[in-house]
């Protein structure tokens, strides 16, 4: 959907407004019922669900005792007792409605997929596959058709964006997509002289390819747009930003914040068994993604994290061994391979030890002999980097206050990242949990109602944020929360229809506008 106005019908108010790729199908009319003919294996919810056959999953009460209930009880039907390698059918039966669809617009600055199609490579996500597809539409079906062989109940991130692209195409959904669009505004809107009531106004920019050049090439433009909403949901996702570590030097060339620019270094020949060592800082699955990356390069690693391996809260020590071989494998190397500041003498360990006053420190090939079980690899538990230097070394300080200089080659910030909210007010700080503190996905995230996902500390009513914003970062829980939100929508819109009348906007009225935009510039 092209934007051909910078004020999207004057006047008149959209009912939702959804920022991030999310939530359509269950605006659309998709409505979820407990079937007839499958049973859930848990006979409690089962006899609980069953009370109210007629209603649907968005009519009947949603309560829990989990910190997100809605997200526990969805992810339930959605996939009952999957969390003990068990392939149970869904109880839930989809059902068609047009009638209960609400009008909304999906803005999002790629195509349906979000991140995922920034995710290349050949790494498999750490979710099982199903845990990753949206109702309607199975993921391993979808995969099978793409592949003969099926490899692991894992998939791709290029594997998972497709999917992703094709399931909005599948569901009718793309009329509902504005696509290559930048929310550069979310602001309360009071109302006006005309009696319009109080609603979000959201304003961006939308980028359209323009004329083609003579090589073939064409001028993207940007175009301005502005709309209200009634509601606006926010779900954008959390790899906007990446953290920093704000040290000294952080900012050198050779300093890098992204797996992908490890990929670009690699692609480009930079790095290979003869190059100083690669500086991994992160104790997290991208960090890990970066080791196996250069590893298997046989490129030297230093790995520093700030916890001890066996920290309970270190995710490799949270995943099962046999569904997630490639971590344990890492988990291994930071457990066996740990540097020692001050080796006994007589100690061979490894030939990896680095004198904290060396200015070389390079770590062996991996392909020479030595008695690690992962030479070529090094990791600082409970170390942090207090600077990095022009001349490619990096200081790093343990918990007991000893320094360490080492020598690299390049160095890989992976510590995670924070959603870019510059479109609201200080970057939403008033929304946190903690509002003196900036919003980030993990230790401060969106404070909302866990049973209808409402902003607490939005400026007004209709404000509601989603997935890894407000702490859920699996896709599976992710779900819930558009339940939740529908599930208010839906109960909202029904009453203030009935008082609003043809107030609200549809989108086949939004799309005869456009229609009628697009006619008018073409023949002026």
């Amino acid at each position: 959907m092209d934007f051909q106005d910078k004020e999207i019908i004057p006047g008149e108010i959209l009912p939702v407004v959804i920022i991030g790729i999310c939530l359509s199908y269950l605006l659309s009319g998709r409505t979820p019922y407990l079937s007839p003919e499958v049973s859930h294996p848990n006979p409690l919810l089962s006899s609980k669900l069953g009370e109210q056959p007629h209603l649907s999953l968005l009519e009947q009460g949603l309560e829990g005792r989990s910190s997100n209930p809605v997200a526990v009880l969805f992810d339930s039907l959605l996939l009952p007792d999957s969390d003990f390698g068990l392939d149970h059918s869904s109880p839930l039966d989809w059902r068609y409605e047009p009638e209960r669809s609400v009008p909304h617009l999906v803005l999002g600055r790629g195509p349906p997929g979000g991140a995922w199609h920034a995710m290349e490579g050949s790494m498999l996500t750490l979710s099982l596959a199903n845990w990753m597809e949206l109702p309607g539409l199975k993921l391993k079906d979808w995969m099978r058709e793409k592949r003969r062989n099926v490899r692991n109940d894992r998939a791709t991130p290029a594997e998972i964006a497709s999917y992703y692209q094709h399931y909005v195409s599948q569901m009718s959904l793309e009329q509902n997509f504005a696509c290559g669009t930048t929310v550069t505004g979310v602001t309360r809107q009071p109302s006006n002289q005309e009696g319009s009531p109080p609603c979000w106004r959201v304003t961006g920019l939308q980028r359209r390819e323009g004329e083609e050049l003579g090589d073939g090439s064409t001028v993207s433009d940007e175009v301005p747009f502005s709309l209200l909403a009634h509601n606006v949901v926010l779900a954008t996702g959390t790899h906007d930003i990446p953290a920093r570590l704000g040290v000294e030097g952080e900012s050198l060339p050779h300093v890098c914040h992204s797996f992908w620019e490890l990929e670009a270094a690699i692609s480009r020949g930079e790095l290979d068994q003869s190059s100083d060592p690669v500086l991994v800082v992160g104790a997290g699955l991208t960090a890990a993604d970066a080791v196996l990356a250069a590893h298997h390069l046989n490129t030297p690693v230093y790995h520093v994290f700030r916890r001890s391996v066996n920290d309970p809260g270190l995710i490799f020590n949270q995943l099962p061994k046999l569904l997630y071989p490639e971590y344990h494998k890492i988990h291994q190397m930071m457990t066996q391979q740990q540097y020692q500041a001050s080796p006994p003498p007589q100690s061979h360990a490894h030939n990896l030890q680095t004198p904290p006053s060396s200015s070389s420190s390079s770590l062996p090939p991996a392909s020479s002999s030595s008695s690690s079980s992962y030479s070529g690899y090094l990791s600082f538990p409970r170390y942090r980097v207090v600077a990095f230097r022009p001349d490619k070394k990096c200081v790093l300080e343990s918990d007991s206050g000893e320094r360490t200089v080492l020598q690299i080659s390049k160095a890989l910030v992976l510590i995670g990242a924070h959603p870019n909210l510059s479109f609201l007010r200080e970057n939403g700080r008033a929304l946190g949990i903690y509002p003196e503190e900036p919003i980030t996905c993990r230790r401060n995230p969106i404070d909302v109602d866990p049973f209808t996902n409402k902003v607490l500390g939005a400026e007004g009513p209709g404000l509601y944020a989603m997935g890894p914003l407000v702490g859920e970062n699996f896709v599976r829980f992710l779900k819930g929360g558009a339940l939740a939100i529908a599930s208010d929508l839906a109960k909202r819109h029904r009453g203030e229809e009935e008082e609003e009348g043809e107030k609200y906007l549809t989108i086949d009225r939004f799309m005869d506008r456009q229609q009628r935009t697009e006619t008018d510039v073409r023949e002026s």
